[in-house]
């Protein structure tokens, strides 16, 4: 079932995407950096990971990957990979597929590209069309760029198993426009740890099978049901919602509110989630702060307390200083009532 219309029929449809503007700037740069068989970025790529092997000459081999389906392609990209890899040479493979299994479901990758190396690894490229200034870019977005190429990296570990002679880079390949120009730039981007948290995190995940069998009998998702249905069907299934999601998943509105509507702390980030322990709502968060409930030998109230005392002492101190200082009657802070006489005025 696709998200988008399951999000759709309950109200709550992703008002988010692309803009045509950024998809096309994204697609001419990448075409830019692919040119001449993938030319500047081999060079790029030799620059920063060549190692000791010979610079590709323009003879680096470029494998057709078309087939049928994503299955089909998937074994296509395979193939390609252990013959590059026996062949001994430069290889690049342009948006190759990868199959990784998620939650006991095969998850279909299409990285930008893979290179393989004369000494059988292979790095993983990225193609982004944020701007590179001074040879740094903005750490969210490498950050992100970081967590999906370690997905591909996991992915291509697969195939590296079963391939003699092959090994797959821990550091990949960040290409972006230099400064604001539109000449390619590259930066090279160690994933260890990401890849260690996302293997984490795979194996951690519920099964589908699972999922759908502690689901009350006769559960439909048909978006053609009722909406009260509809929603009964959602709500069974416990969301996982982080801010996060609202750049990657169409139902993450939907889960948004209900997490708003149950007052959980998870609207407020992972980070937030993680520093306050088993305080798992808003109201619980705020009680606890004030005194009312909490044990104070929890170090997260204690914390909780000691900020809530801080920012009271703040506040006083502010409200002093304001009622020291000639004329402060005429600087009100906001939210304040309107001064005496104001009525006259409007």
């Amino acid at each position: 079932m696709d998200k988008g219309v399951l999000a759709t029929a309950l109200g709550s449809p992703a008002p988010f995407g692309q803009s045509q503007f950024a998809f096309m700037r994204g697609n001419a740069f990448e075409a830019k950096v692919k040119a001449d068989g993938g030319a500047e970025l081999l060079r790029l790529l030799y620059e920063r990971l060549g190692g000791g092997a010979e610079a590709p000459a323009g003879d680096a081999a470029t494998p057709d990957l078309s087939a049928a389906g994503p299955e089909g392609r998937a074994a296509r990209t395979a193939l390609a990979l252990r013959e590059a890899t026996a062949a001994g040479g430069w290889a690049l493979l342009d948006h190759p597929m990868l199959a990784l299994e998620v939650a006991g479901s095969p998850a279909y990758l299409e990285p930008d590209a893979v290179v393989v190396h004369p000494d059988g690894r292979w790095t993983v490229v990225e193609i982004k069309s944020f701007p590179m200034i001074d040879a740094s870019a903005d750490p969210s977005k490498v950050g992100a760029a970081a967590r999906q190429a370690a997905v591909y990296v996991l992915a291509l570990e697969r195939v590296a198993a079963v391939t003699e002679g092959a090994e797959v880079g821990h550091r990949v390949l960040l290409v972006c426009p230099k400064d604001f120009s539109n000449l390619p730039t590259a930066s090279v981007v160690d994933v260890r740890k990401q890849r260690a948290v996302t293997r984490r995190q795979l194996t951690r995940l519920t099964r589908v099978e699972d999922i759908a069998a502690g689901l009350p009998e006769g559960t439909t998702f048909d978006p053609a049901c009722p909406p009260e249905e509809l929603d009964a069907a959602v709500a069974a299934v416990p969301p996982a919602y982080a801010p996060e999601c609202l750049a990657a998943c169409e139902l993450a509105f939907h889960c948004r509110a209900r997490s708003r509507a149950e007052g959980a702390v998870e609207t407020l980030g992972r980070s937030v989630r993680g520093e306050l322990g088993g305080l798992i709502t808003v109201a619980g968060v705020l009680a606890a702060a004030a005194g009312k409930e909490g044990d104070p030998a929890d170090p997260t109230v204690a914390a909780l307390r000691r900020a809530a005392a801080l920012r009271a002492e703040a506040l006083e101190s502010a409200e002093a200083l304001r009622a020291d200082t000639p004329g402060s009657a005429a600087v009100r802070p906001a939210g304040a009532g309107a001064p005496e006489g104001a009525a006259a005025c409007r």
